[in-house]
């Protein structure tokens, strides 16, 4: 049994290390460029937000990024990943799928559905409103009380 506690001990200081590590590097990639074929790489552990513009000039897509960049950890808390695209000659898979003109901010859900079109910027706050009123993040509020309560 006193051989045990330093084992469990070491496994505890390696996972919280893991923890600020895996903290660490979701900040990091909160952005990503929307060069995927697809979103099925994020089905069931993230959700989109997808930003395109004509050219990354376009003053409504500064302002989005502005307006994200001032709250991630909100966006991070709720598994969001934006994916931008500021490109329309290169003719990108997500583009052609979306159809944009201009401007326009997507939210698609876990579940790989669009939930949210918009062609003008939004603030966390209101993004992540819509969020909390989807089906899957309400499971996961549930889900992180009932975890609470039996700690």
């Amino acid at each position: 049994m006193k051989r045990l506690i330093p084992i469990v001990i070491a496994g505890l200081i390696a996972t919280g290390a893991l923890a600020q590590e895996t903290g660490a590097m979701e900040r990091e990639t909160l952005f990503a460029p929307a060069d995927m074929p697809d979103l099925s790489e994020f089905r069931w552990k993230k959700r989109p937000v997808l930003v395109f513009a004509d050219s990354d000039n376009d003053p409504a897509y500064i302002e989005q990024l502005e307006l994200l960049g001032e709250r991630p950890e909100e966006l991070l808390e709720r598994d969001v990943i934006v994916l931008t695209d500021t490109d329309p000659e290169a003719r990108s898979a997500l583009r052609l799928k979306m159809r944009p003109r201009g401007f326009m901010l997507v939210l698609v859900g876990k579940d790989g559905g669009v939930k949210l079109r918009k062609p003008f910027p939004w603030d966390v706050r209101e993004i992540t409103r819509s969020i909390d009123k989807m089906p899957i993040r309400q499971q996961e509020i549930r889900d992180a009380k009932e975890a609470a309560r039996e700690r």
